[in-house]
């Protein structure tokens, strides 16, 4: 049974060819599906399967599957996704649609519905995240000297309605425009332990958070292969700006700035240095407390391992983290990966400095598509003050 992290969502096909038309035969190479298919066959040719997933243009993968983190606990899902091509040429990028169901051990519901379609010719890209969350989770409060041990508990439902189109500029450089919105309610705090403290921060929340209004987005993009990167660059840059006018809350404005680099290294080997740093910054006003940049609190929930997600929490969010990916065994079904991270969390950029969390850990990568190089990720993390955990991932954490 395949395992992934029950909070990123299921994105990339397990069972699509990705591989540029000109990459290397892979003949030599192995992934769990030729380990499978030989022990259930040995008597079929070694590439029969190969060539039925290439035969295909739409690639449907339905994935029953069991994960855990350190703020679910343990979790079942079941996924689904629909991946193909809308184009033929050897730099095509992949579009697809997926969605799942996951429900974990502590009690939370995750419902995503995610969109990223390409036209022909890689002309425009129309991008569509909208998601369902009822969220039992812990709080620590802001900055990035809070206690571990004093944490409160918070039960919310979450709704996400995330809706880009961007435009081809120039090679692999995109611009477009959309329109976020985001509702928390329902939020109670449900810590019974502390029940004067818990009235105080329910007063601070309130019993909903809703924030809405027009994006401009910005993209790099000249990887080759989005789910399991080895060479290339990535910059995503969003301006987000609330308005009251559309219906938020209150006004406020933030800038996003996700920036990464694939080195191949040694130069001509299998081996992939990475490099990613990812600043979620409030440029004006005052985000909902459950907006406010936090860790884990990314997209594909990924900041931060070594630290449960959101264990911290503040206006300004500075964080980098590099990681180096190298084969183990010669067929490429074992790989390995080291990793350090740093992240800061503070009311404003001048202090953004002044306390820097650190983590770092080790992984093993079992290959379970060699066609579209998805791997499944078994990590551990450590931080500060004894954090640690084991994270469970399908696809690269970046």
């Amino acid at each position: 049974m395949n395992m992934v992290r029950a909070q990123k969502d299921l994105i990339q096909p397990d069972l699509i060819d990705t591989v540029p038309k000109n990459d290397p035969d892979k003949s030599s190479n192995r992934d769990l599906i030729d380990v499978l298919h030989h022990l259930s066959n040995k008597h079929s040719h070694p590439h029969a399967a190969e060539r039925t997933l290439k035969a295909k243009k739409y690639n449907l993968s339905f994935v029953p599957a069991a994960g855990y983190t350190l703020q679910t606990g343990f979790a079942g899902l079941v996924s689904a996704n629909i991946g193909y091509y809308n184009d033929e040429g050897a730099d095509a990028k992949i579009s697809s649609i997926s969605s799942s169901v996951t429900y974990s051990q502590y009690n939370q519901v995750i419902f995503p519905l995610i969109a990223d379609i390409w036209t022909k010719g890689g002309k425009y890209n129309f991008i569509s995240d909208n998601r369902f969350i009822s969220y039992p989770s812990d709080i620590y409060g802001l900055g990035g000297k809070t206690d571990p041990n004093k944490a409160h508990t918070i039960d919310f439902n979450g709704m996400k309605f995330h809706q880009t189109i961007v435009k081809k500029i120039a090679n692999n450089f995109y611009a477009g425009i959309g329109i976020y919105y985001d509702q928390f309610w329902n939020i109670k705090v449900i810590d019974p332990k502390t029940r004067r403290i818990d009235s105080i921060i329910q007063k601070e929340l309130g019993n909903t958070e809703i924030a809405i209004g027009p994006t401009i987005k910005l993209l790099y993009d000249s990887r080759t292969n989005q789910i399991n990167p080895d060479k290339g660059n990535f910059l995503n840059i969003v301006y987000r700006d609330n308005l009251q006018f559309f219906g938020s809350d209150n006004n406020w404005q933030s800038l996003l700035i996700d920036a990464r680099k694939y080195i191949n290294f040694p130069k001509g080997s299998k081996n992939t240095w990475a490099f990613w740093s990812y600043d979620w910054l409030t440029l004006s006003g005052k985000p909902p407390y459950l907006l406010m940049p936090s860790t884990g609190w990314d997209d594909q929930y990924n900041t931060g391992r070594g630290y449960i997600q959101s264990r911290f929490r503040g206006k300004q969010m500075v964080y980098f983290e590099t990681e180096y990916r190298y084969k183990i065994s010669r067929n490429g079904l074992i790989g390995g990966v080291v990793f350090v991270n740093v992240e800061n969390f503070s009311g404003d950029l001048s202090q953004s400095y002044n306390n820097v969390l650190p983590g770092y850990g080790a992984g093993i990568r079992i290959k379970l598509n060699k066609h579209s190089g998805t791997n499944l990720c078994l990590d551990y993390g450590m931080g500060n003050n004894g954090s640690g955990g084991f994270y469970v991932n399908l696809g690269e954490v970046f």
